[in-house]
């Protein structure tokens, strides 16, 4: 039976999807499991989960062994990407009919192009498409992330006809430039030819990661006025950036898209699993409920979210002026904005390249293993 809990924020309007995949979790059926009791219609992938499925990977003993066997063992790069894909792709089809019946909004699984192409404009556009075509299913979302040389591969995909999962957006001022770069790719794909009504994209706003690193520099100021803005930054940055949202697709150049058949670009919460334990272990979903969004969560916030979530009603829209004096709180203190949100981006595309690492280290080891 259907999660009343999980319901509830599905009902309101946000899309549950699972910030998790192995392939063990779709031997087991625990795929379907999540779908049929949480209420989760999508996946998102990245490094850092590949890295620690392939960790514990047993399951991809068979596929391993077959890829030594034809000599990939020379090309560990390779190798992940067939092992990755082959994921992605099965649970795709897992994601078919949900997909079908959402008109294309959901039943989508997400896999990331490379960290290591993250200010490399050429080679993240040729790897999107690359992953686009090894995927080989409808549903599939390329994640680009949202640095300067990652924008005009986002329009460049959108162009190309490819749906698109935004990642690694921490700032107001970038999350606009990723709506123009979306806008501006579907021109240019009505401009080829192509039916922009099938494209999609998702903006991965990143929320948790924003209150460790401001709650540190709060912390540090240790004023009453600073302590008592602890655990707010994150939800007030996520508000406002639905706020650009709602501004952006409401706009003369988006509303002539949508009359001609394109979809709105939806805001993704992303970085959703409380990191402070002194904050409610579901506070980026519950504050965070509004509608045309996605929550993609880890498996231990949804089912926290599945025990104790309690959903009341639209937590954003309302929330514009206070989410502005909060910002302007913390910056009167000293916390400025724009160095953060870039230190933020840098060590989140630095933490991917750790992990791309230790996933490149790990296949290479179990490739090693069977030569």
């Amino acid at each position: 039976m259907t999660n009343a809990r999980t319901q509830a924020v599905a009902d309101a309007g946000v899309s549950i999807w699972l910030d998790d995949l192995s392939r063990e979790r779709l031997d087991s059926g625990s795929l379907e499991a999540l779908i049929a009791d949480r209420n989760v219609v999508g996946v998102t992938t990245n490094p850092s989960i590949f890295a620690a499925a392939l960790a514990n990977g047993e399951a991809y003993a068979p596929q391993v062994q077959e890829l030594a066997a034809a000599g990939t063992d020379t090309d560990t790069d390779a190798a992940i990407v067939a092992i990755t894909t082959e994921d992605v792709r099965r649970a795709c089809d897992v994601f078919r009919e949900i997909y079908a019946t959402s008109n294309g909004f959901d039943g989508r699984v997400s896999i990331e192009v490379s960290p290591l192409l993250a200010h490399d404009t050429a080679n993240t556009i040729a790897e999107a498409k690359q992953l686009f075509d090894l995927v080989d299913r409808e549903n599939v979302m390329i994640k680009i992330p949202a640095t300067e040389a990652g924008l005009p591969a986002i329009t460049e995909a959108i162009a190309s006809g490819i749906s698109v999962n935004v990642t690694l957006i921490f700032s107001l001022p970038r999350y606009r430039e990723v709506i123009n770069a979306y806008l501006s790719g579907l021109e240019q794909a009505a401009q080829r030819g192509h039916d922009i009504s099938k494209i999609h994209s998702v903006a991965s706003f990143f929320v948790s990661r924003v209150d460790v690193e401001v709650d540190k520099r709060l912390t540090a100021i240790g004023s009453d006025a600073a302590l008592a803005l602890k655990g707010k930054s994150a939800l007030a940055n996520a508000r406002l950036a639905y706020q650009v949202f709602e501004e952006s697709f409401a706009s003369e150049r988006a509303a002539t898209l949508l009359a001609n058949g394109a979809n709105v670009q939806r805001p993704l919460w992303a970085s959703t699993g409380v990191k402070d334990p002194a904050l409610p272990d579901t506070l980026y979903v519950t504050e965070l409920v509004v509608g045309k969004t996605v929550n993609t969560m880890p498996e231990a916030t949804l089912n926290a979210v599945a025990d104790h979530g309690e959903v009341t009603g639209d937590r954003v829209t309302g929330e514009y002026h206070d989410a502005n004096r909060q910002l302007d709180a913390i910056a009167e203190l000293g916390i400025d904005y724009t160095q953060v949100t870039q230190q933020l981006e840098d060590e989140a595309v630095e933490k991917f390249v750790v992990s791309w690492q230790e996933l490149q280290g790990a296949v290479a080891e179990q490739l090693a293993s069977q030569a």
